[in-house]
């Protein structure tokens, strides 16, 4: 399976969210139609704790989505990295309490489409340090937030990416993927 990881950033590169720039309810259709159609492409999502927790305390209560995102997360396979954390509370959840590296490795050499990983900013910064990521997504709010965890790990030496996706959206955000290029960042700085 390939390992992707979709971040919603700022323009300065800021995942973790301390301000107000995302509302997963305010998107628009032509994001929202983008979003599912990767969903479709994925087998397995893959969480830390903390965004785990996030999301099942917000999406499974969200009974009138008509995004589809919602019901998608509880159909999903999904697998929340903690070492605390024994009975997960929501459908479709297995909990992996060992090594998080060894077990994505499992799941790369697994057949299958993609493993998808989205907040959870310490197992991401993980996985990027040991070169695990087969590609980036970022869907880029137009908002400054000058503070805060970024997308890339700091003083992470950034391999040199190519990009395979890009698209606009009508209420500001830009989308890209970007994949590494063979050879160029696996195992570095780790």
């Amino acid at each position: 399976m390939r390992i992707v990881i979709t971040q919603n950033t700022t323009l300065d590169g800021r995942v973790e969210m301390l301000d107000d720039w995302f509302d997963p309810s305010n998107q628009d259709e032509d994001l929202a139609a983008e979003l599912m159609r990767q969903t479709k492409r994925e087998d397995v999502l893959l969480l830390g704790r903390q965004t785990f927790e996030d999301f099942r305390g917000y999406w499974p209560l969200q009974t009138g989505d008509t995004t589809g995102v919602a019901e998608s997360l509880d159909r999903a396979d999904k697998r929340v990295v903690s070492s605390t954390l024994t009975d997960p509370g929501w459908q479709n959840t297995t909990v992996i309490s060992g090594d998080p590296l060894e077990a994505v490795l499992e799941m790369r050499a697994a057949p299958g489409r993609d493993v998808i990983i989205t907040g959870s900013i310490q197992l991401c910064h993980a996985l990027i340090r040991a070169g695990l990521v087969d590609l980036y997504r970022m869907f880029t709010h137009p908002a400054w937030q000058g503070r805060g965890r970024g997308f890339f790990p700091d003083g992470y030496s950034v391999p040199q990416l190519r990009r395979t996706e890009a698209q606009t959206f009508a209420g500001g955000v830009v989308y890209a993927a970007y994949e590494p290029l063979a050879g160029l960042g696996s195992e570095q700085d780790y």
